[in-house]
């Protein structure tokens, strides 16, 4: 019985496999016929061979009779056995591995949440803090550097009290330096030598970035291009220190020690030591302040005579007011141009004496800038120079002579390239009787008024008085001025592109989540909150916060970049 069902079997797959190669000895071998034949003969038994082995190893299935119906459905439980009537053979022993083979589950479903855009109004909203003569940072100049730092990050958390945005740092006051500099010497006013480094060693410049981007603070560097040296200052200079270089260049004019801005050793020394700085630091901003040609002194001449000479003698034909606003000129072109070639994203900024020529403004006295320290600041705005305008405003509201909002006003309107306009106020002036905290409270909310021209916010000199919340005038501005937070304005020109939105945002319960940037271009998320038909920014991240603990609400996370462009927002709902 059991032979007989064989050879059927057999038979049935001879007859397949005779077909098969067939087939071959037509197609494939068709060139060499007895090659073919012989390879088709050998195939064959081989094969048989094999199906026999296979029959003779499962037992027979008894309660099946033999019928020729029965043989198809026989001889395919011998080609593919039915586990359940015919048992298969235990498989042969296999070396075990050393650990089990685990499986990893299957990852959760990607959450598909809506996306909305958001906004609020971005304000720059800095603070100067001056290192010269030791006014707000480092208050002494014999501080240890542990006690440097805490002042610094006391600023800092101060600031990010105060929901403010910016830190305008003074970085070399004098042709010195608050940072690690190869061609100038450390600060005086920073360890009490010039040219001594402090000891433990470290860099202020890299401290005070790193702790102002924590609190999503930028950092605007602040450099004098030409004063040397103060009056009274006791600090022999440091051996490269540009006077000490370039002697025949550097100027008495009164108590100060001045470099001459005509010299072309001069102008290339500002120029590389502002450039150094922008290329080996993240820094936001550069900014320069109101000091050109040193403001002058009644009976005193600036002694640029032998510069000047020389000029005509080489072809020069402008007159020396003229040559002296062209000397100035052309630095805050280069620079203007170095910084947008080096690092495009880098801002360039310059305060100015707020007042650009008497009668310009209706009613308005005062310096005459343009002929007094040669900074024809209008130039640089119709040249598109600036990305952001800072006049010195340091006048009441009131007093027609020197009117903030009708100064304010003016600056505005001769802004063809829209750069920004952020007022200074001088805040070191606030008294409580003719300069009481409503005065900087109105100036504030006057700049705002001048949005639609590019009147985007304020900076304050200078961080003394936050420092010792001067007739609580920290309580007022947080509760009447800065509530919430903001970022400083976008600038367009600059980059108007945003990042990507928040990836991997999950919510558990009330606590958010998401993941850390790896594209290395954002700078900060944005939180928002949905309050009726509108959304209210409730709250800036670092960029190494990667979660938040929220109270029931609709709630909209962005990403921003360096220059505050935001993505849209990935939209969450808390119970």
């Amino acid at each position: 019985m059991r032979l007989t069902r064989l050879f059927r079997v057999i038979f049935r797959l001879f007859q397949q496999l005779w077909s098969i190669y067939q087939h071959s000895l037509q197609t494939v071998f068709r060139k060499r016929p007895s090659f073919a034949a012989q390879f088709a003969i050998w195939g064959c038994l081989l094969l048989l061979a094999t199906s026999a082995t296979r029959a003779f190893a499962y037992e027979p299935t008894a309660s099946v009779p033999f019928t020729p119906e029965t043989a198809t459905e026989t001889t395919t439980q011998i080609a593919r056995p039915n586990p359940a009537s015919v048992p298969l053979p235990a498989p042969p022993p296999m070396e075990q591995p050393e650990e089990p083979v685990v499986t990893p589950a299957p990852a959760p479903a990607a959450q598909f949440l809506p996306k909305i855009g958001v906004n609020h109004q971005h304000e720059f909203r800095g603070a100067w803090v001056a290192s010269v003569v030791n006014i707000d940072w480092p208050s002494r100049s014999d501080l240890s550097v542990s006690q440097q730092q805490a002042e610094l990050i006391n600023i800092l958390d101060r600031m990010q009290e105060l929901n403010l945005n910016a830190l305008i740092l003074q970085i070399r006051p004098n042709g010195d330096a608050l940072y690690a500099s190869e061609i100038e010497p450390w600060s005086g006013w920073l360890t009490g030598t010039q040219g001594k480094a402090p000891n433990p060693y470290y860099d202020p410049l890299e401290f005070a970035i790193a702790e102002s981007h924590k609190r999503n603070i930028e950092l605007h560097a602040w450099f004098n291009p030409y004063r040397a040296k103060m009056g009274g200052e006791k600090y022999p200079y440091g051996p490269n220190h540009m006077a000490a270089q370039y002697p025949q260049y550097a100027y008495q004019y009164g108590d100060l020690i001045w470099m001459d801005p005509g010299a072309k050793p001069v102008q290339d020394r500002v120029y590389n030591v502002i450039m150094d700085v922008v290329r080996r630091y993240d820094v936001d901003g550069i900014h320069l302040d109101d000091y050109f040609y040193p403001y002058p002194k009644e009976g005193i001449q600036f002694p640029d005579s032998q510069t000047y000479n020389a000029y005509r003698q080489a072809g020069g034909t402008l007159s020396v007011s003229d040559w002296r606003r062209q000397n100035v000129n052309q630095v805050i072109e280069r620079i203007w141009k170095g910084i947008k070639t080096e690092k495009p994203s880098v801002k360039f900024g310059i305060s100015p004496f707020g007042i650009y020529r008497p009668g310009k403004a209706p009613g308005i006295v005062g310096m005459d800038q343009y002929e007094a320290i040669y900074a024809d600041v209008k130039l640089w705005l119709e040249k598109g120079w600036v990305d952001y305008l800072a006049p010195q405003l340091y006048w009441r509201i009131d007093p027609p002579q020197q009117s903030y909002p009708v100064l304010l006003q003016w600056w505005s309107d001769h802004n063809p390239f829209r750069r920004h306009i952020y007022a200074g106020n001088y805040l070191s002036k606030l008294d409580g009787s003719s300069w009481p905290i409503s005065e900087f409270e109105r100036q504030v909310e006057i700049s705002r008024a001048g949005a639609d021209k590019l009147s985007l916010g304020n900076i304050f000199f200078s961080m003394k008085v936050f420092k010792e919340n001067r007739l609580g005038v920290n309580d007022r501005f947080r509760s009447q001025l800065y509530t919430t937070p903001a970022l400083a304005p976008t600038m367009p020109w600059l980059d108007a592109t945003p990042p990507q939105s928040p990836t991997g945002v999950s919510l558990n319960g009330r606590n958010l989540t998401w993941n850390r940037d790896s594209s290395n271009e954002v700078r900060s998320w944005t939180l928002y909150q949905q309050v009726g038909n509108n959304w209210q920014l409730k709250q800036i991240f670092n960029a190494q916060t990667t979660s938040a603990n929220l109270a029931p609400g609709t709630y909209a996370l962005c990403a921003a970049d360096r220059l505050a462009n935001e993505s849209a927002g990935v939209v969450v709902s808390v119970r």
